[in-house]
């Protein structure tokens, strides 16, 4: 059992932490494609990337209802450096999660099961951080849309290998639909529901 004491620790500096991580999150966010840095460090239970940790400490509170996927739920380490640090109340039904932690992409249930927003307040959707193995290498994809000018390309190796196709929900279900942050490690890329993605093969 991990005592209180023996959990990995959160932000050195909270609140210039928090600024500078929120920053590269809104970045991303703003252009999307583009790779952004965390840069503030943090302890992390050992199921969970920097990028991630940082992440959940500083856009999670109790107010953030939070759905974890299979690997992350099963580690106490996780759930309980989570409950500490953050306070989001862990959810059962990812259909009332404001986030979502995919640790394991391969077992990602169906988009329709999370919070899709509805058309008077399309941002109660829920928000998928999902880990992968690389924003580097792997298979390109061609982004278009706000905040994109012109075409960005991205290079992802991501599971589930179908994810791209599965987010062009997002194009019927406007201004509906799913926002997505891949993390790798301490880097991170976003891809908001408004934008359209091309693969360009292997």
């Amino acid at each position: 059992m991990t005592t209180i004491a023996e959990l990995p620790p959160g932000f050195a500096d909270k609140v210039l932490s928090a600024q500078s991580t929120f920053r590269s999150v809104m970045d991303a966010m703003a252009r999307p494609g583009s790779v952004q840095r965390i840069v503030p460090m943090a302890g992390k239970p050992d199921t969970m990337m920097r990028g991630t940790a940082a992440i959940a400490l500083t856009l999670f509170d109790h107010d953030t209802p939070l759905w974890l996927d299979a690997r992350m739920a099963e580690s106490s380490d996780v759930v309980k450096w989570l409950k500490f640090h953050t306070g989001a109340p862990v959810v059962q039904d990812s259909s009332i999660a404001s986030f979502a932690l995919i640790s394991d992409g391969g077992a990602l249930p169906p988009l329709e099961r999370f919070a899709l927003g509805t058309s008077e307040y399309p941002d109660r959707s829920t928000t998928l951080i999902l880990q992968v193995d690389s924003l580097d290498a792997g298979r390109s994809f061609e982004l278009r849309g706000p905040g994109i000018d012109g075409a960005a390309m991205l290079q992802v190796s991501v599971k589930p290998f179908d994810l791209f196709e599965r987010l062009q929900v997002n194009e019927a279900l406007f201004p509906r639909g799913i926002d997505v942050v891949l993390v790798a490690d301490d880097a991170v890329v976003a891809i908001p529901r408004t934008t359209r993605i091309v693969s360009k093969g292997s």
